[in-house]
């Protein structure tokens, strides 16, 4: 038997909380790597072109995750299935789907690009976008959209190796594509003084390096995962499966940041200052959200690969595993990004009413992000499992339907109608939320139990 590369983790066997660390540990270096990479573009911008250019920048946020999260939940339904078939060792059914999600990558790409750069102008006059920063953000929104398709096939090929344990290699990507975007950003807006479009533009040219980056290395792959580009094309009984598990997600991406559209779109109202502090503080906090996602990507993994593997009696322990590590991380890192938040701050923006407007939100959301994480990660083994209709019927009652209640009745009242109470309306459905995921997961396991007894041999009833 031939001996696993050593950037694969065996999920299936042998105590779990060491190996999920050793899978998320890298994964969250490579998040945090992005959003520096992100943050770079908001830093160069807000210090050496002007609050109003880092307005624009900081307010195509919450546009482009509504754009894109659509697709990215293909992606989460390219990894459950890669992960249950290589868990049961089915190399036919693996190969068909690595191809698969790498055409749909293709298509995404390209469909994104097309509505991205079409509607930039009348999007961002339907989200109340200050007409101080509105052209400069649609500038810095098509240009960024150029790059989707190469943002596409990077985020399905991480995918599809994190799905066989492989975090590492996109960590390195990332980190060459990044270095590139940094030291582009300096040249594009300090030396060319292109402001916007420098950065939108040095984002464009590092996306298209690490896809390139994921192609060479899934081209050079032994096995299911091996990428031939003369064979992709789109299988159908794996695009319905794909499809079946991803469609589901990406519509509860779509209702959060549906919800996020029309929160910032209220922050928007309260002007200029309150849209740079906003962006600038949601730029801080995403450091902690995205290592605290590394876990909701473990559980994902780890409970597909379990799944597919027939070890069903490692799934509770892994659920368990995952939300420890979340708690511990959102709350270190949460309240470690309040205390340091003026700092933080500064190397954001110069200006001290921007940086006031930034930590109304740090002293609401990083506080309680733990709950944020808690809630994703519950969500991530309940995808692992197969069941991604759940928890997006229950994201849109409790997360969306209780913000969009809020923001609709009681902030339209005086006493209400402040960007603090906005804030509050996160953590409020986050408790909501995961109280619900939580009891959804114990109906689908007491199921799953009764299910094995039905169909043990000579059991008695």
């Amino acid at each position: 038997m031939s001996q696993k590369p050593n950037y694969e983790i065996d999920m299936c066997h042998g105590p779990i909380l060491g190996k999920m660390l050793k899978f998320a540990l890298p994964l969250m270096c490579s998040s945090i790597l992005q959003l520096l990479f992100n943050a770079a573009d908001i830093v160069v911008v807000g210090r050496y072109a002007g609050d109003n250019s880092l307005a624009a920048v900081g307010s195509n946020t919450s546009l482009i995750n509504l754009l894109t999260n659509f697709f990215m939940g293909l992606s989460i339904g390219a990894n459950v299935l890669v992960a249950r078939y290589y868990g049961a060792k089915q190399n036919r059914d693996l190969k068909e789907t690595v191809h698969t999600a790498m055409t749909l990558s293709l298509f995404s790409g390209i469909f994104l690009t097309m509505i991205g750069c079409a509607g930039a102008r009348q999007i961002l006059i339907w989200m109340q976008t200050p007409e101080d920063v509105r052209n400069l953000a649609v500038v810095y929104l098509r240009i960024y959209f150029l790059g989707m398709t190469a943002t596409m096939i990077y985020n399905f090929g991480s995918a599809i190796l994190r799905a066989v344990g492989d975090t590492r290699r996109p960590l390195y990507y990332l980190f060459s594509a990044g270095v590139v975007n940094v030291i582009l950003n300096l040249i594009f807006v300090i030396l060319f003084h292109m402001d916007v479009a420098g950065v939108g533009l040095a984002t464009v040219i590092s996306q298209c390096i690490s896809a390139v980056l994921i192609i060479r290395c899934m081209r050079r792959e032994e096995g299911g995962i091996h990428l031939e580009l003369r064979k992709l094309k789109v299988n159908r009984n794996k695009f319905c499966k794909i499809v079946q598990i991803g469609l589901p997600a990406s519509f509860q991406g779509i209702l959060f940041s549906l919800s996020n559209v029309i929160i910032q779109s209220s922050v928007n109202s309260f002007g200029s200052i309150t849209v740079a502090g906003n962006s600038a503080a949601a730029n801080i906090e995403g450091f902690v959200y995205v290592s605290m996602n590394a876990f909701h990507q473990s559980a994902i993994s780890f409970t597909s690969q379990n799944m597919g593997a027939g070890k069903t009696e490692r799934i509770n322990r892994i659920l368990y595993t995952a939300e420890c590590c979340v708690i511990v991380v959102g709350l270190v890192l949460g309240n470690a990004a309040v205390l340091c938040g003026t700092p933080l701050l500064g190397i954001y923006t110069k200006s001290s009413a921007v940086a006031a407007a930034g930590m109304k939100r740090l002293q609401v959301i990083c506080r309680t992000y733990a709950l944020c994480g808690m809630m994703d990660t519950i969500v991530g083994s309940l995808r692992g499992l197969g069941h991604s209709v759940v928890p997006m019927l229950v994201s849109l009652v409790g997360a969306c339907g209780l913000r969009l209640i809020w923001i609709f009745t009681f902030f339209r009242m005086e006493t209400f109608h402040s960007v603090t109470s906005l804030y509050l309306t996160y953590p409020a459905s986050w408790i909501l939320t995961f109280a619900a995921h939580l009891i959804c997961f114990a109906i689908i396991r007491k199921r799953m139990g009764s299910r094995a007894s039905l169909s043990a041999p000579g059991q008695q009833h």
